[in-house]
């Protein structure tokens, strides 16, 4: 509420045109309804109202009405036809006068429910749209992660491969051996031929000093030989 400035003389000032005035309710009495509970009872009534079996009641109720107060006795009519049903009339207008009413406040009722489920539904889309996108980081980040990663089948073909290695430098380690076991037999029979024809060549070269030296000793120092002719008189 704006400020009431004092005047000079004590009396309050009536309120500045730039500020407004707030609105002043009417002090009336209320009466403690409860607004939910009278809702409540609003949108039964309009269920009802809205059903076969109102529809079947007001028909019945009304077809009853027009026919006693048009086949019964005059006197006995309380609504007659010469008075075009008029007290039928005021109460289907009464009851479409406050039918109306109550038909609204179910439907802003309905209205506000649609609009509360609507919010949670979007809220709750929203909550599954975000969840879902995490899930596609988390995935698309997984994969990324798992292509440095060993798989089952990476590991076994990495697994075959070396054992195809192995078994190649094997096969080359034993290929090897042989070559190496053939050469040292080659050379053990080298060497074994080359001891024989040093053998041969020692021998040789020994026979070859003995007949030197035979052919250099004098003649007188030859033996004659005992079974020739002259060789025994020799010795005689």
């Amino acid at each position: 509420m704006p400020e009431l400035r004092p005047r000079r003389g004590g009396r309050e000032r009536l309120p500045r045109l730039d500020q407004p005035v707030e609105r002043r309710r009417l002090a009336l009495p209320v009466a403690p309804i409860s607004q939910e509970r009278f809702g409540a009872w609003s949108e039964a009534f309009a269920r009802f109202m809205g059903t076969a079996q109102f529809l079947v009641g007001m028909t019945v109720f009304v077809v009853a009405w027009l026919a006693w107060n048009t086949l019964a006795p005059e006197q006995w009519q309380f609504d007659p036809r010469t008075l075009n049903y008029t007290l039928l009339t005021l109460i289907l207008s009464l009851q479409a006068s406050y039918a109306a009413p109550l038909i609204l406040l179910a439907q802003n009722r309905q209205a506000d429910r649609d609009r509360v489920a609507l919010e949670q539904d979007r809220d709750r889309d929203e909550r599954n749209l975000a969840d879902t996108e995490y899930l596609t980081r988390e995935v698309a980040a997984l994969r990324i992660a798992l292509r440095d990663v060993a798989t089952r089948d990476f590991v076994r073909s990495e697994l075959r491969d070396l054992v195809e290695e192995l078994e190649r430098e094997r096969a080359s380690a034993v290929k090897a051996a042989k070559v190496k076991a053939r050469a040292r037999a080659r050379a053990k029979e080298r060497a074994r031929q080359r001891a024989k024809a040093g053998k041969v060549a020692r021998a040789a070269e020994k026979a070859a000093r003995a007949a030197e030296k035979a052919a250099d000793r004098p003649a007188d120092d030859v033996l004659p030989d005992p079974g020739a002719p002259g060789g025994a008189a020799a010795a005689g």
